[in-house]
C-alpha cells in the first residue's frame, strides 16, 4: 500500500486466523503493478481473483447482512441466497463468524488501499480530507459501514471478534498516523498533540459518526457532516498560512 510514496507493509498487524482467502491489499507502486504471492498462490492484484465459489458466496453474504442484519443472518440463508450447498460455506469460510469477518476484512483492505492512494495524491491536505468525508458516505451506501459497526458491537460480547476488528481498525489508524506526521512537517506541529493522538482523536470521530448516522441521525438534530466538513477548513486556512 502507498502513502507519500513508501510502501507500507501490514505484517504489524497480525493475521487473524480466520482469514485464510483474504486478497492482500492492492498495491501500485511507480505505475507498475506488483505481484502478490501468498500460500504457494500467485495472484494479481489487479485482478483479484478468487474462486468464483469464494465470490459467489461473499457477495451472497452482503447481500443478506444488508436484508437481515448480523442478528438475523445465518449460513442457511447465505447458501440458499447463493444457490449452493451448506456444505461449500463449511468448507471455505468454517462457521457465520469466520464467513461475516472474511467478508469484512476482504472490504476493509480494498477501502484502507483506496484511502492510502487518495491521501498519497500530490494535493493540498484540506482537499484529501474534503474526499475523505466524502468517501464517508460511499461507504454507508456500500454496507461496509453497517457491517463494521455489527461486528465491533458483537465484539463487546465475544473477544475473538473483538481482537479481530481490533487488528482491522489498527490500519486505520496507522494510515491516519502518518497523515498526522505529514501535516505536522507541511503545516505547522499541533501544540501538545503527538501524531498518534491526532489520528486516535480523528478516527474515533469518523466512527462516532459513523453509528449516529446509521442510527438516523439526520443534519438538523446533530450536524456530523458538517462538522467533519469544517473542519477541513481549519486545515486550509493553516496550509495558506503556512
Amino acid at each position: 500500500m502507498l502513502l507519500f510514496g513508501d510502501l507500507i507493509s501490514f505484517n504489524s498487524v497480525d493475521r487473524p486466523s480466520y482469514n485464510k482467502l483474504l486478497i492482500r491489499p492492492i498495491v501500485k507502486h511507480s505505475g507498475k503493478e506488483r505481484i502478490i504471492r501468498t500460500k504457494g498462490q500467485t495472484r494479481s492484484v489487479a485482478a483479484a481473483v478468487r474462486s468464483d465459489t469464494q465470490t459467489e458466496l461473499l457477495e451472497a453474504t452482503e447481500q443478506c447482512l444488508h436484508r437481515y442484519g448480523l442478528n438475523g443472518l445465518s449460513t442457511r440463508r447465505v447458501a440458499d441466497a447463493a444457490r449452493m450447498p451448506l456444505s461449500q460455506i463449511h468448507y471455505h469460510f468454517g462457521s457465520k463468524e469466520d464467513l461475516v469477518l472474511a467478508l469484512l476484512a476482504y472490504k476493509n483492505e480494498r477501502l484502507l488501499n483506496r484511502q492510502a492512494a487518495m491521501y498519497a495524491q500530490d494535493l493540498p491536505l484540506w482537499k484529501r480530507w474534503k474526499q475523505a468525508c466524502d468517501y464517508l458516505d460511499e461507504d454507508l451506501s456500500s454496507g461496509y459501514v453497517r457491517v463494521l459497526q455489527e461486528m465491533m458491537a458483537a465484539g463487546w460480547s465475544n473477544p475473538a471478534i473483538a481482537k479481530a476488528v481490533r487488528q482491522l481498525l489498527s490500519g486505520w489508524f496507522a494510515l491516519l498516523t502518518r497523515v498526522a506526521d505529514e501535516a505536522a512537517e507541511r503545516i505547522a506541529r499541533t501544540g501538545p498533540f503527538k501524531s498518534d493522538e491526532i489520528a486516535s482523536l480523528v478516527g474515533a470521530a469518523f466512527l462516532g459518526a459513523e453509528a449516529l448516522l446509521l442510527l438516523g441521525v439526520q443534519e438538523s438534530e446533530i450536524p456530523l457532516r458538517r462538522a467533519l466538513r469544517r473542519f477541513g477548513t481549519l486545515i486550509q486556512s493553516a496550509e495558506k498560512a503556512k
